[in-house]
């Protein structure tokens, strides 16, 4: 049975204090159900002033300036800016493929899945964690303040991979449950049988500021195999016996660019951040460097 995670694993306490300096960014307006501490650009109906306009007929008269109105006898509406949450989501692929490699793909995801979260809780967002493999969850959602650290670490580590992939009925479940736009950050290998096209669609469809990383070791981008092997798919069992070859290798690297330039081109033909990363590459780098330079922090 695979050994829990340590909390440590995930963000040591230097890590987190560089962490504190960041902010996620989101390159649309979202308003939450309630008011919150992230304020918008969008005018509205807070505390602070932000500017005026001219009256129009069916403007709310409780916001004219009765004031400005004494003294130049013309109609102005006081504007406010509007305060809102923003809902940062990450989903993070716990299928039995992702418990590979050394850093293993599973333990890869949940530190940048843990590094966005503590970013998103500094800064008072709401910030929910979705594992999903061939079931959905478990997930914890809404969380925010960054006292509650502790217990979304815990969470994280005690995720294990197991089970088959299903990205599409994880999306279409996070899209069901989670309506509210937002930040959807998805790690995953995108190693499913099933595909990625229908899930990702259910994302797109709901509109979030949607970002998608994925995470393959190096043993996969760069296969040492030789000889006479019989192979076994770690999520369903099947097995393929091969002779490897040098071509056979070739052909093996020429499929998986193939495959990720198709997944790469798929996102970006609609407005979904692409990015890839090697597990060999520090998740420090791919969260200080990497995704700020992707627009997702700053």
């Amino acid at each position: 049975m695979p050994v829990a995670t340590r909390k440590s694993d995930l963000l040591d306490p230097e890590f987190m204090s560089r962490l504190e300096q960041l902010d996620i960014v989101s390159r649309k307006i979202f308003a939450g159900k309630m008011k919150g501490e992230r304020r918008s650009k969008r005018k509205g109906q807070s505390v602070e002033f932000a500017d005026y306009r001219n009256y129009v007929v069916g403007d709310d008269l409780r916001f004219l300036d009765w004031n400005i109105y004494g003294r130049l006898e013309r109609l102005f509406i006081k504007l406010f800016f509007e305060e809102e949450d923003l809902h940062v989501n990450v989903l993070v692929d716990m299928s039995k493929s992702m418990d590979f490699g050394n850093p293993s793909k599973s333990l890869y995801a949940r530190r940048v899945a843990a590094a966005i979260a503590y970013i998103g809780l500094v800064n008072y967002n709401r910030v929910s964690l979705v594992a999903f493999s061939d079931q959905y969850g478990p997930e914890m959602v809404g969380v925010r303040g960054r006292r509650l650290i502790h217990q979304v670490l815990g969470h994280l580590s005690d995720l294990q991979a197991d089970g088959a992939g299903n990205l599409s009925a994880a999306c279409r479940q996070f899209a069901i449950r989670h309506p509210q736009r937002g930040v959807v950050l998805v790690l995953s290998d995108f190693m499913d049988k099933g595909g990625y096209e229908t899930g990702l669609r259910y994302l797109i469809g709901r509109h979030y500021d949607l970002y998608v990383i994925q995470m393959l070791s190096p043993e996969e981008i760069e296969p040492n195999l030789n000889g006479d092997l019989r192979l076994r798919d770690v999520e369903d069992g099947d097995f393929a016996e091969v002779t490897i070859s040098r071509a056979l290798i070739n052909r093996y690297k020429q499929n998986l660019n193939a495959y990720c330039s198709q997944l790469r081109d798929f996102c970006t033909r609609r407005g979904v951040t692409y990015m890839f990363t090697s597990t060999a590459v520090p998740f420090d780098q791919l969260v200080l460097n990497y995704l700020r330079r992707r627009g997702l922090l700053r």
